[in-house]
């Protein structure tokens, strides 16, 4: 049987500071195959951006101590890599698109610079890329990653693509600098995709527009993708699945589809309750009480119990397990069977 693109199975990760250690990310478990836009989603200080920085390992170490789990890319467990081996899968195997292209392009130099030396370090482990003869020299192999560069621009959706390689980052507008690293993220050819909030500061339809190239370079690179949002219409638009985290926990996980049309866990609810609709009306709309818990010192138990209307005693003595609800969705509740009823009766 071939194994899943991406595994996460069990993942503890602790960060260090000043104040103490917290526990940021509590037994993550996420598989994602290719063909697959997996949404993570939920509050800030969830451990959404963490997930996404461990898998590309890109999270210093210190202060991150990963404590126990696997991170497994079609079997190779990339937490047992040394950064040398890390490096070569970067750009190659694992793309990144981060979320500000302001401070993620370099305004020192051309787009077209910047573009070339990520292909060359891509055909430095695999010489495809460039799709020139292995023994080619320096400048044929230049040449053929700034035509790659140009190509992939294009792809992307920059017109006149070829002559604005020789333009700098601040000559483009935010939508095609985020098309810019969308390029940069794509052009190695990777076989899994990790964009973190690649659409905010974005307006609408230049938002439609990215989401739409994400969703298009799936089929035309036969990759996984894991998607870092805040929004849920993102997800309803683009994702295949998604995974709800709270505050370093998967809570809720399966199709779209069934956990945004039929959510189960009390978090996901009030996520789903808190986004207006045509008939909200002014000063109804439902908000969260509460907050992320500090994860220095987290509460006992299921992490969302203090802010869960539901709550009982039970919850606060151990940490619940994913239970199956339908198919490949789960949530992890104690109370998942007599949720309907608890909200409905």
């Amino acid at each position: 049987m071939t194994a899943p693109l991406l595994s996460i199975r069990n993942l503890h990760l602790k960060m260090s500071s000043f104040d103490g250690r917290a526990h940021v990310l509590n037994g993550i478990n996420l598989t994602v195959n290719r063909g697959e836009i997996w949404g993570l989603v939920g509050e800030s200080g969830c451990g959404k951006s963490l997930t996404g920085l461990s898998i590309s390992r890109l999270q210093p170490t210190p202060p991150a101590h990963y404590v126990a789990g696997e991170i497994l890319l079609e079997g190779q467990d990339l937490l047992k890599l040394s950064q040398a081996q890390m490096q070569r899968l970067r750009g190659k195997r694992i793309g990144m698109i981060f979320q500000d292209p302001t401070t993620n392009l370099n305004p020192a130099f051309r787009i077209g610079e910047q573009l070339v030396d990520v292909a060359l370090a891509a055909a430095e482990h695999d010489a495809g890329v460039l799709d020139c003869p292995p023994n080619a020299g320096r400048r044929a192999r230049r040449l053929a990653a700034r035509k790659l560069a140009g190509d992939m621009l294009a792809r992307v959706g920059i017109p006149n693509a070829q002559a604005r390689l020789d333009s700098y980052p601040h000559q483009f507008s935010g939508g095609m600098r985020q098309r810019v690293l969308i390029a940069m993220a794509l052009i190695g050819r990777p076989d899994l995709l990790i964009a973190d909030e690649p659409t905010t500061a974005l307006d609408v339809s230049v938002q439609a527009q990215i989401l739409e190239l994400i969703k298009n370079s799936v089929n035309d690179f036969d990759m996984g993708v894991v998607l870092i949002t805040h929004n849920l219409g993102v997800v309803a638009q683009t994702c295949s699945h998604v995974a709800v985290m709270y505050a370093g926990n998967i809570v809720e996980s399966g199709p779209v589809a069934a956990v945004i049309g039929s959510p189960v866990h009390p978090y996901t609810r009030a996520l789903m309750s808190a986004i207006p609709t045509r008939e909200t009306k002014r000063g109804m709309l439902r908000g969260l009480a509460g907050s992320v818990p500090n994860l220095i010192v987290p509460p006992p138990g299921c992490r969302f119990a203090p802010r869960c209307q539901f709550a009982l005693p039970a919850c606060s003595a151990a940490m619940p397990a994913a239970v199956p609800v339908g198919d490949d969705h789960a949530a992890a509740c104690i109370r998942v069977a007599e949720m309907e009823t608890l909200v409905h009766g």
